[in-house]
């Protein structure tokens, strides 16, 4: 049975798992477009300030950092450090063949680590809290990591 169909449920797992993740990271951005044009600030750039649909009454001060905005924008970095990582060694690890058992805890437990940092982060919980669901999906990813290098390794 090859690795990469769908009659092979770990790579269900796994795509079940990445479709989650790109909607999670696109739609972080459009959360962030949302946020700023609700407050009319947080803008990215001077070239924003030109006069436009999207902005009819441009003044410099959109250009300040809007916490509402910048928590959005942070959460989309945070996203962007890590959700490509698993995309990307979540594919090799489906290819080295690991239980249906271990791929269901480590890609889910990413998937729930991931969302549940975005839930802590919007509702202003302490760092010990969203360094814990970080910790927990950075735990998945490097496990898998390790056991990619370990079955490759033994071959």
């Amino acid at each position: 049975m090859s690795s990469l169909t769908m009659q092979n449920p770990v790579f269900v797992i796994y795509m079940i798992a990445a479709a989650l993740m790109v909607l999670k990271l696109m739609g972080q951005g459009w959360v962030t477009v949302y946020r700023m044009l609700k407050v009319g600030s947080g803008w990215a750039s001077p070239e924003d300030l030109r006069t436009g649909l999207i902005n009819r009454h441009p003044d410099l001060a959109q250009l300040e950092i809007n916490d509402y905005v910048d928590r959005s924008r942070r959460i989309h970095r945070n996203d962007l450090e890590n959700i490509p990582a698993f995309l990307a060694v979540g594919l090799l690890f489906v290819i080295a063949g690991p239980s249906t058992l271990l791929a269901g805890v480590l890609m889910y437990g990413f998937v729930a680590a991931r969302l549940l940092h975005t839930v802590a982060y919007t509702t202003q919980q302490s760092h010990e809290i969203r360094a814990t669901l970080y910790t927990i999906g950075s735990v998945a990813v490097i496990v898998m990591a390790v056991y990619v290098l370990w079955v490759t390794l033994a071959l």
